[in-house]
């Protein structure tokens, strides 16, 4: 399956620019940007996976009843699962050099491609943003706190739209961070994480040894067992797991060429995605779960959040390097997974208006007009809301998929997909429209998957939502595209395929 990066020209790039085209976010990328190597990919995968969310996960499966091994295990398989699915939907991006806007577009059509990329690129990125942005602050402000205690008592506990004025403060610190690292796009975030990576695991690794220490050792840690009351065997309580990590990298996943658009060859983006992803849930699988479960057996008690492990200990000099560490991995992932995508995609949404660093400043402002806290604050009501869009990326991501590989063999027509919208010869496009199959295909996977929060003997699809969807969606659209191939349908007639480079 493997197939060279294609070759833009600067003529065919120039002729793109004059069908309207003058973005240039969303052009292809020619070879002389495409500078992103196997270890750029490596570190910056590496480095996203310690985060708080995924810790505050970690400690969630510990309680579906699963030894400390299988859970480790279930966490190594979903590593190398995610790995596969990032690598190979980054492959439309790493060999026409297009972003993710674009490569929806080869999917969904023109018209079609928009309300999934609104929905990926916009809603979900800009609330996750706006949620993690958040989370970070909240850490950040007990490291102040630590550290000058009088900075809480600032304003006296007086709130300025539900938020306290220290609560503020640190919210609009980490929110610059941010959107620092947001502005400088991915050449900024390679740098970032080339550095912040090796002090990640140096800083994690000591953690680990610490906690084995604290436990009792390797052996008491990994016979450590919860009393919980649970009706899932552990096959599908290992299910629950990988479907919960792949629906973390939902978003990430569908939008990866963003990422690989810009890299040196499909190689390089498969080797670095690969082996940063499978190596390090492997690594994380270990350290996450022998943090949580030491940290548990040296206070007394079960903990589920890093944080207040870390808030326990005795050294301030541990607590703040610590802390920081996270704090980091928190802005490197809330770059990769949100605040980029989101600009990438508001620039494709309105291209004659809002260049990359224009999106990553609206995307921003538009986090902070959420209010993360009060929804925090509301029964989780965002996180419902969120998890109701990581139920459609799953489907997505499997039309995704099927239409690159089983329908056009990994052959995208770039001079019809950069058509000129305006004009008849434009509009006779294969990718002018709507692909109808590929709706009916997500919106099945959607609704089925869904179901199963009303109709009791569906439930075990809705616990398993990301892989239901993804498989789902698969299959209709397959069915589809050959039962019924002349209904049609926007980029799937088959009769150029020889003519694909």
């Amino acid at each position: 399956m493997k197939k060279e990066a294609i070759s833009v020209t600067h003529e065919e790039i120039e002729e793109f620019r004059e069908r309207g085209y003058e973005n240039e976010d969303v052009l292809p990328k020619p070879k002389e940007k495409r500078n992103t190597s196997t270890k750029n990919f490596f570190t910056l995968w590496m480095g996203s996976i310690h985060n708080i969310p995924n810790y505050a996960a970690v400690g969630g499966f510990l309680l579906l009843g699963l030894s400390p091994f299988q859970v480790m295990l279930a966490i190594a398989i979903s590593g190398i699962i995610v790995a596969l699915f990032m690598s190979y939907n980054g492959r439309a991006g790493a060999s026409y050099g297009i972003p993710f806007s674009m490569h929806l577009r080869s999917t969904y059509g023109n018209i079609g491609a928009k309300l999934p990329g609104f929905l990926r690129g916009v809603v979900a990125a800009i609330a996750w943003f706006s949620l993690q942005t958040y989370t970070g602050s909240a850490a950040l402000l007990i490291l102040i706190g630590k550290i000058w205690p009088g900075f809480l008592e600032i304003g006296n506990g007086m709130e300025i739209l539900g938020i306290t004025i220290p609560g503020l403060i640190t919210f609009l610190v980490f929110w610059l961070m941010n959107i620092a690292i947001g502005f400088g796009g991915g050449d900024t975030l390679n740098r970032f994480t080339g550095i912040l990576t090796p002090i990640i695991y140096i800083v994690f690794g000591a953690m680990s040894i610490w906690a084995i220490r604290v436990g009792g050792g390797l052996q008491n840690i990994m016979t450590y067992s919860l009393n919980v009351d649970t009706n899932y065997n552990t096959l599908f309580a290992m299910l629950i797991v990988i479907s919960s990590v792949l629906a973390v990298w939902a978003a990430p996943g569908v939008s990866v060429s963003d990422f690989t658009q810009n890299a040196k060859s499909n190689e390089d983006q498969t080797k670095g995605q690969i082996s940063g992803l499978a190596v390090g849930y492997l690594v994380f699988a270990f350290m996450s779960v022998v943090i949580l479960i030491g940290g548990s057996l040296h206070f007394n008690g079960q903990e589920n959040d890093v944080l207040d492990i870390i808030n326990k200990w005795d050294s301030l000099s541990a607590i703040i390097i610590s802390t920081l560490v996270f704090l980091s991995t928190t802005i490197s992932t809330n770059a990769t997974g949100n605040i980029i995508p989101a600009a990438y995609q508001l620039s494709a949404l309105f291209p004659k208006k809002i260049n990359y660093q224009r999106g990553v400043l609206l995307a921003g402002i538009i986090s902070i007009f959420i209010l993360p806290w009060k929804f925090m604050g509301e029964g989780g009501a965002i996180i419902t809301f969120l998890n109701l869009i990581g139920a459609l990326l799953g489907p997505v991501g499997g039309v995704m998929i099927a239409h690159y590989y089983f329908v056009k063999k990994r052959y995208i027509n770039l001079d019809e997909l950069y058509m000129d919208e305006d004009s008849e010869e434009g509009r006779e496009s294969k990718y002018y429209g709507i692909n109808g199959h590929a709706y009916i295909a997500t919106l099945g996977g959607l609704f089925i998957v869904l179901a199963g929060q009303f109709i009791p003997s569906l439930s075990v699809i809705s616990d398993i939502s990301w892989i239901a969807g993804f498989v789902i969606a698969v299959v209709i659209y397959l069915f589809l595209v050959k039962f019924f191939p002349k209904e049609y349908i926007t980029g799937i007639t088959l009769e150029d395929e020889t003519d694909a480079k």
